[in-house]
């Protein structure tokens, strides 16, 4: 009896040992956008391979590829949304991703071509915001901020241009695609563009007329399909990012433009 009880706790401790090592042995599949978050993310990378984390990080041109990718188990862990948008492709996909951490900000701004300052800024303005529904959000919470407009709820994070209250000096609201913003600051008088597209865009966030702060509800997060969570990958690679040296990348690369999370 005491044979059998010991051969079947090593049998368990080798299963155990078993699914361990195949954790280990598959490299960690990251998704994210092109641009500056991949960036970091491959620097991260890098510093976990050498670690001995295998890691994997992946472009998606198209935003709603990546969540796409995460729901169906072609890669385990994204960083590039903010929670309001991870939330609206949970409602309108059925998608099962959750939020594990804030991992930056990277603050999206308002710019323009042709003022340097709010006040500057005249009566009846077109003023282009991006035309999906949690970005537009965010473009209206910044423009109530900035005091341009006011919304029935300043704090509201799912707002939407019916949700303007107040618009004393009779802009134009423009609901445009996200990538088209930066290259139509020529024909509007401004824009809100998120860092990523504005980067790629050529623009320089310290132009901004006003830019997102650290206290943004539009941090990024990395995101995982719910039954991925626990995966002891995910919670090392995400240490290896929060490490010291990924930190000073960051604020070297981006010059404090973009804000780390912890």
């Amino acid at each position: 009896m005491k044979t059998r009880i010991l051969q079947s706790l090593a049998a368990a401790v080798l299963i155990t040992l078993s699914g361990a090592s195949y954790a280990a042995d598959g490299a960690l599949r990251v998704g994210a956008s092109p641009g500056p978050y991949a960036d970091f993310l491959k620097e991260a990378a890098k510093k976990a391979n050498a670690e001995g984390l295998k890691v994997e990080v992946t472009e998606f041109t198209e935003p709603t590829q990546i969540n796409e990718a995460t729901q169906a188990g072609d890669i385990d862990v994204n960083n590039f949304q903010h929670v309001p948008y991870m939330q609206k492709q949970n409602e309108s996909r059925g998608y099962k991703i959750v939020a594990l951490k804030p991992a930056f900000v990277a603050p999206g701004g308002l710019y323009s071509a042709k003022y340097k300052s709010l006040a500057e800024i005249p009566n009846g303005t077109k003023i282009g915001i991006p035309n999906d529904p949690a970005n537009e959000s965010r473009a209206l919470a910044l423009l109530h901020k900035s005091g341009l407009i006011k919304l029935k709820d300043g704090s509201s994070i799912n707002a939407s241009v019916r949700d303007i209250a107040e618009n004393p000096k009779s802009f134009d609201i423009v609901l445009l695609d996200e990538i088209m913003l930066p290259r139509s600051l020529s024909d509007l008088g401004a824009a809100f563009v998120t860092l990523n597209k504005g980067v790629l865009a050529g623009l320089d966030p310290k132009t901004a007329i006003v830019l997102e702060d650290k206290t943004s509800p539009w941090a990024i997060v990395w995101a995982a399909r719910n039954d991925h969570v626990d995966d002891p990958r995910i919670k090392r690679f995400i240490a290896v990012f929060e490490s010291e040296p990924i930190k000073n990348y960051i604020v070297q690369r981006f010059n404090g433009t973009v804000i780390p999370a912890w």
